[in-house]
């Protein structure tokens, strides 16, 4: 995992210190007090998903796909606002029956910036430190909430630092842990609005994804070209670099949409 994250994760130093750090205790841990908890948080095409996705393809076998992990998104799994109260039953009797089953499984929360206020909060059990829930002991578990929320708070510190000259790769945690709390928890549209798993601090880690540059995008691309056994042309690769918009106005540092676009806009230059 390490390996493959320092590889194939572009301009993330700090998501890749975060991520194993968390990941390499829990595991080595035999009794842990309570599950794996890790927010990330970020813009879009900064590799959030790409992380989640590759964590539990080596954790568990079959990756996403194996009856062990667990995925929700709140446009699929909880779309009507009317039916919280009976979105928060199933959620709670869908984690506590596969706990059951299994106490070492993971539970993905996507976008939880559309997630219903209020909604996440019938987790909390299963997050804390405690021996057993409903029956079940759980503390073996991993639970990964992703959110675009505080990414334009990331961005913006960033540039700012940018600004002042300091370099992207000596941004710390300690930077943005502020502002992302305060974009995340006290935003009334985020599915953590006032929620209690901040205010019982059951997130372990928060992991920010800050924005690419034009030369982490190249390397995007040249993974991608790799990927699709096509060859790398650096033609090519300038070509998809440049197509892509970037930000802010005048001075054009980061992209706009990371990396996400990459895959879909080499056919056009190929």
């Amino acid at each position: 995992l390490e390996c493959d994250l320092a590889l194939n994760l572009v301009g993330q130093p700090l998501v890749r210190q975060q991520v194993m750090k968390g990941v390499r205790e829990f595991l080595e841990n035999r009794n842990p007090v309570k599950p794996l908890v890790m927010s990330f948080h970020g813009s879009t095409g900064t590799g959030k998903t790409f992380v989640s996705s590759m964590l539990v393809r080596y954790l568990f076998q079959g990756g996403l796909r194996s009856p062990y992990v667990h995925q929700f998104s709140p446009i699929v799994h909880f779309p009507h606002a009317e039916r919280i109260e009976q979105y928060k039953e199933s959620l709670k009797r869908w984690i506590q029956g596969n706990l059951t089953n299994c106490g070492r499984s993971a539970f993905l929360f996507e976008e939880m910036d559309k997630m219903h206020p209020g909604l996440i909060d019938v987790i909390i059990p299963f997050l804390g430190p405690s021996w057993v829930v409903y029956g079940t002991n759980y503390r073996k578990a991993i639970f990964i909430f992703v959110s675009n929320a505080g990414g334009e708070q990331i961005n913006e510190m960033t540039l700012d630092l940018w600004r002042a000259r300091k370099d992207r790769e000596e941004i710390s945690l300690q930077d943005l842990e502020p502002a992302i709390s305060k974009a995340v928890f006290e935003n009334p549209q985020s599915g953590f609005w006032k929620s209690g798993i901040i205010n019982d601090r059951l997130i372990d880690f928060v992991v920010p994804f800050l924005p690419l540059k034009r030369h982490h995008v190249k390397q995007c691309v040249i993974n991608e070209l790799v990927q699709q056994g096509l060859e790398v042309r650096p033609g090519v690769v300038q070509e998809v670099a440049d197509s892509i918009p970037y930000f802010p106005e005048e001075e054009k540092i980061f992209s706009s949409t990371g990396c996400k676009t990459v895959a879909s806009r080499i056919s056009f230059f190929f």
